[in-house]
């Protein structure tokens, strides 16, 4: 697979829209009312998601998960076992502490069935009994970027979308079903459909 352009600055300013995302707003509000919580964030590191999470008392994990995806999707050559072992290698080391928010941005959309039940049964075993996964699913659109955009929280709790690239890809629009069928562990808490045509999810373990 041959490197999509990249967007000049110019182009991911005009590029860039604001989402609303009230599953997003909720969890930001949860965690505002106290606590620690530990998140692992499977995008890729960018100042101004960082600088929005240490609001919050927290311990960030940044998996970059997006820089690894060429070698991470399954292949025929893929048993259960290999697979599940490439995951683990793209994840930060794991710690005694159990992950408390997961943030997927759109990173599920670009996952292939069986890398995508690997990717969150490993994220599970890493997840305690009460774990919110945030993630934004293509549903309406026949087409999304070929790799995964740039999201970043402002001051209001919304979210600023950039594409790294104008090229297009088809979307799988996974379905709930499908989603239910790769992530056994998980059930959807809240959904809701988005202006762009986008559902944004709270998964639960």
């Amino acid at each position: 697979m041959t490197a999509p352009h990249s967007t000049t600055a110019a182009q991911q300013k005009e590029l860039s829209q604001t989402l609303k995302v009230p599953q997003f707003h909720w969890l930001a509000e949860k965690m505002r009312a106290g606590g620690r919580w530990v998140i692992q964030d499977l995008g890729a590191a960018n100042a101004a998601t960082i600088d929005y999470l240490n609001q919050f008392r927290c311990r960030l994990e940044i998996a970059d998960l997006p820089a690894s995806l060429s070698s991470l999707l399954s292949s025929e050559a893929d048993d259960d076992e290999s697979l599940g072992n490439k995951v683990q290698q793209a994840l930060p080391a794991r710690t005694d502490e159990p992950v408390d928010i997961i943030l997927c941005w759109d990173l599920l959309n670009y996952l292939d069935r069986r890398t995508l039940t690997a990717v969150m049964a490993r994220l599970a075993q890493r997840a305690n009994q009460c774990t919110w996964v945030h993630s934004l699913i293509v549903y309406s659109a026949a087409r999304m970027p070929v790799v995964p955009s740039l999201y970043m929280p402002n001051e209001q709790d919304d979210l600023i979308t950039t594409p790294v690239t104008t090229e297009l890809r088809d979307a799988p629009r996974h379905t709930p079903d499908d989603l239910a069928r790769c992530m056994p562990d998980y059930r959807v808490e809240r959904a809701v459909l988005l202006n762009n045509g986008m559902q944004e999810f709270l998964f639960r373990i």
